[in-house]
């Protein structure tokens, strides 16, 4: 494990009693100060992993070290780097705000601090809702309690699962606002989501998890340069009714009753399209509209899916 690593896991497995493998041979470090997504379908065992880091679950082999501590052997230690927001919302619903974000401060032994509290509660923009009663709030107020008290011990580590389910696109919008703000201050942030849209846009790299496996982790920007691809559609002046034999060897469709020309390229081995334009003039095929468009993230993530 290297000093700036805020998490090292190595062989990691998770057997059941009735013989379901949740976790196969997991290999993963995960960067201190970053923003790591961590993708996969229903049942490919995100949340399994998350609980298994923040000791909810008990790994049936492997190791797991967080800031340098080893999770079987120094427990507390290790979790207390570690906040963690769950997907389920559980607070006690006639509790206030203000009172149940500072109980959670001292359920890892912090001293009380109500400056830090309330600096927590205002970037959150929950200070004007200090004194209501949990069940009073929204679904999308209740999350970002939930966030709260995950930051409440000061823990260097932020675990994020599904933290926008059942969020409204506005709240959703200003909690990944926060959650910048946060990875600003230095916070180590480990997402899961189904908004893969959220995870294009938010993460500094990306996990894919299916079927217990952890099938790639690489840089964002790298993955989508190696694995995307860019689609090009010109719609023609004048129809044609096959593909000229000197555009043979570019990756070309003919869509459209022979009004549109894609051509798909991957961008990580090509990315200079000046020889095939010269190649339609010379072949006296003239466009009107050229329309270009690059592979998301999800497109991605369910080629790596259905691959696995």
């Amino acid at each position: 494990m290297q000093q700036d690593d805020a998490i090292h896991i190595t062989d990691l497995n998770k057997i059941y009693d009735n013989g379901f493998r949740a976790l196969d041979g997991i290999n993963l470090t995960i960067r201190r100060g970053e923003i790591f997504a961590l993708l996969g379908p229903n049942g490919a065992g995100k949340t399994t992993l998350i609980n298994a880091i923040c000791g909810i679950v008990r790994p049936s082999s492997g190791s797991i070290t967080v800031s340098g501590f080893d999770h079987a052997t120094h427990y507390r230690q290790a979790r207390s780097f570690i906040g963690l927001v769950p997907q389920e919302l559980t607070t006690d619903a006639f509790e206030s705000v203000w009172n149940t974000v500072s109980f959670s401060r001292g359920l890892f032994g912090k001293p009380r601090n109500p400056a830090y509290i309330e600096s927590v509660l205002k970037q959150l923009s929950l200070w004007d809702k200090k004194s209501e009663q949990i069940r009073r709030l929204s679904g999308g107020m209740k999350r970002r309690v939930m966030i709260a008290k995950a930051l409440a011990h000061e823990p260097e580590i932020l675990f994020l699962d599904e933290p926008s389910a059942g969020v409204d696109v506005e709240l959703r919008k200003s909690m990944w606002a926060q959650v910048r703000a946060l990875r600003e201050t230095g916070v180590t942030i480990i997402l899961t989501t189904h908004y893969i849209e959220e995870a294009q846009e938010m993460a500094d790299r990306i996990g894919v998890i299916n079927n217990g496996k952890l099938i790639l982790t690489e840089c964002k920007d790298e993955l989508m340069h190696k694995m995307g691809k860019h689609e090009m559609s010109f719609t023609l002046r004048d129809p044609i009714t096959s593909i000229p034999p000197d555009l043979a060897s570019y990756p070309l469709t003919l869509a459209n009753d022979g009004n549109t020309l894609v051509l798909t390229y991957n961008t990580y081995e090509h990315n200079d399209v000046s020889d095939f334009l010269e190649k339609l003039q010379i072949n006296g095929i003239r466009p009107k509209d050229i329309q270009s468009r690059q592979s998301s993230l999800e497109e991605i993530f369910m080629q790596l899916v259905e691959a696995n």
